[in-house]
C-alpha cells in the first residue's frame, strides 16, 4: 500500500516545472488582439451562428447566440467592417442585440458572417 502511494507522487520541482509550463501555455500571443467580446465555440465546435427564416421564407436572419461580454460592440464591429461601406449589402444590413444575442437582418449572410468570426480568430 505505501509503495502504490508513492508511485503517483511527485517532487516538488517537478510540480512546480509542471505549473510553469502550463502558464507558459495559457499566456496569449504577442499578435493577439483583445476584444471587449468573446463568442464561444458550441459542444459540437462549430461557432454559434443560425439563421431562421420567417414569414414563409420572406424574412431571413441570422443570429449569433450567446455572446460573452460586450454584445453591442460586437454588432458594431460588424457593422462597420462586414461589407464594404458602400456596397447594397451594407444598405441593406440591419442588426439588434438582445442581451447576449446579435440578430442580423437584411439577407442570407451567415457564411460571411461565420467567416468573419473566424478572420477575428473566434
Amino acid at each position: 500500500m505505501f509503495a502504490r502511494c508513492l508511485w503517483g507522487a511527485r517532487f516538488f520541482s517537478q510540480a512546480a516545472l509542471a505549473t510553469d509550463t502550463a502558464a507558459q501555455a495559457l499566456k496569449t500571443p504577442a499578435g493577439a488582439i483583445k476584444y471587449p467580446f468573446f463568442v464561444p465555440r458550441n459542444s459540437n465546435g462549430n461557432l454559434p451562428v443560425y439563421t431562421d427564416i420567417r414569414n414563409g421564407g420572406t424574412r431571413i436572419l441570422v443570429s449569433i447566440r450567446n455572446v460573452d461580454g460586450n454584445a453591442n460592440v460586437l454588432a458594431e464591429e460588424l457593422a462597420s467592417t462586414l461589407f464594404t461601406p458602400t456596397s447594397w449589402e451594407a444598405q441593406r444590413l440591419k442588426i439588434k442585440t438582445n442581451h447576449n444575442h446579435v440578430v442580423i437582418s437584411g439577407g442570407r449572410w451567415k457564411q460571411e458572417v461565420v467567416e468573419w468570426l473566424k478572420a477575428k480568430g473566434f
